[in-house]
C-alpha cells in the first residue's frame, strides 16, 4: 500500500462541533419528516344542512373524513393540537440549525461542494434520499467526517457526483415521484435551477458551473425495466447501466451527515469504506480506464484501507 497517502486529523474544536452539528440535524431532519404528518388543513364545511370533516392537501386537494360528530371533533383537535406542536418544535430546531450552520462555517467543519449538499437534501426531504447511494469519489466527504480527519485535496478533485438508483425499489420510488408531480430533473433544479439534461448524456444533469449529477443503475436484468426514464416526463433523466453496482446494492449502507463550505448539512447515504476500497482497486485494473483515473483510483483506495488500519475509520 501506498503510505505516503496523507491526511490531517480535525481540530478538536471542529470535532466537538461536527458531532454537536449532527445532532442537531439528524433531530431536525426527524421533525421535519413528522410536520409532513399535519401538513395542509383540516376544517368542518358546511353543504345545506350537512356538514363533513375536510382534510386539505398542500396542493389545496380536498377528502373527507366523514360527518360532524363526536369522533369527527376528536380528530379535528387533535389534527389542531399535533400540527401546533409539530410546527413549534421545528421552528425552534430550525433556528438551533442556523446557529450550527454558521458555527460549522466559522469553525470549517467540512467542504463538500455546496451544490452537492443541496442535491441531497432535495432527495432527502423528497422522500427519496433512500433509493440513491452515493459512490464514487464523493464517498471520501462520508469518511473523512467519520474519521474525523481531511484528506488530501488531490484524491478529492471532481467534478461530478454518481448517484446509484435502487431499481429494486422501482414501484415504491415511481409512487414516491407521483406524489411529488415532479421529474427527477425538476427536483434538481430546486437544489439548482441551472441543471440542465446535458446533451448526449441523458444520464447526467449539468449546471451552469459544469458540476454534474450523473445517474447510474445496476446491470439490467429479467424484472428491470430498461431502458428506464425516472418519470414520464420527455425532458427526464434515464439512469445508466454501471458494472459492478449490483455489489453496491447488496452492500452495507454507510450513513454519515456531511457539511458543506457554508456550513450547511446533509445525509449522505454511501457504500462502507471496505467496498469502497475493493471497487476502486477493481477500477484501477481496468485497461479501457484511463491512466490518470486508474492511479486516482489507486490514491483513493490506499487512502480509504488506511484510515481503516490506523482505526481511525468505523468500517
Amino acid at each position: 500500500m501506498n503510505r505516503s497517502v496523507s491526511h490531517l486529523p480535525l481540530p478538536d474544536s471542529a470535532v466537538r462541533q461536527a458531532i454537536d452539528a449532527e445532532a442537531v440535524f439528524l433531530e431536525w431532519l426527524r421533525a421535519t419528516q413528522a410536520a409532513k404528518k399535519f401538513a395542509g388543513g383540516m376544517y368542518f364545511k358546511r353543504e345545506g344542512s350537512y356538514e363533513y370533516l375536510v382534510k386539505t392537501s398542500p396542493d389545496n386537494r380536498q377528502s373527507r373524513l366523514g360527518p360532524r360528530d363526536e369522533k369527527t371533533e376528536v380528530t379535528l383537535r387533535a389534527f389542531a393540537e399535533g400540527k401546533l406542536k409539530a410546527e413549534t418544535r421545528l421552528k425552534s430546531l430550525r433556528e438551533t440549525l442556523r446557529e450550527c450552520e454558521r458555527m460549522n462555517k466559522a469553525l470549517r467543519v467540512g467542504r463538500v461542494p455546496n451544490v452537492v449538499v443541496d442535491v441531497l437534501n432535495e432527495l432527502e426531504l423528497g422522500g427519496l434520499g433512500g433509493h440513491f447511494t452515493v459512490v464514487g469519489t464523493h464517498a471520501l466527504y462520508a469518511y473523512e467526517t467519520a474519521a474525523s480527519v481531511r484528506i488530501e485535496a488531490g484524491a478529492l478533485a471532481t467534478q461530478d457526483v454518481d448517484l446509484l438508483w435502487d431499481a429494486r425499489k422501482r414501484v415504491q420510488f415511481a409512487s414516491t415521484m407521483a406524489k411529488l408531480d415532479s421529474s427527477m430533473l425538476k427536483l434538481l433544479q430546486r437544489a439548482d435551477p441551472s441543471f440542465q439534461r446535458k446533451e448526449g448524456q441523458m444520464e447526467s444533469a449539468v449546471n451552469d458551473k459544469g458540476f454534474m449529477v450523473d445517474f447510474l443503475r445496476r446491470m439490467a436484468t429479467d424484472e428491470d425495466p430498461h431502458p428506464f426514464r425516472f418519470t414520464d416526463d420527455e425532458d427526464d433523466l434515464w439512469p445508466v447501466q454501471a458494472q459492478r453496482a449490483e455489489a453496491f446494492l447488496d452492500a452495507p449502507r454507510y450513513e454519515r451527515v456531511v457539511f458543506s463550505t457554508t456550513g450547511r448539512m446533509a445525509l449522505m447515504r454511501t457504500v462502507s469504506p471496505p467496498v469502497f476500497v475493493a471497487f476502486k482497486h477493481w477500477m484501477a485494473e481496468l485497461d479501457s480506464r484511463p491512466p490518470g483515473k486508474r492511479r486516482r483510483d489507486r490514491l483513493q483506495a490506499d487512502l480509504v484501507q488506511q484510515l481503516l488500519d490506523e482505526g481511525a475509520l468505523p468500517p
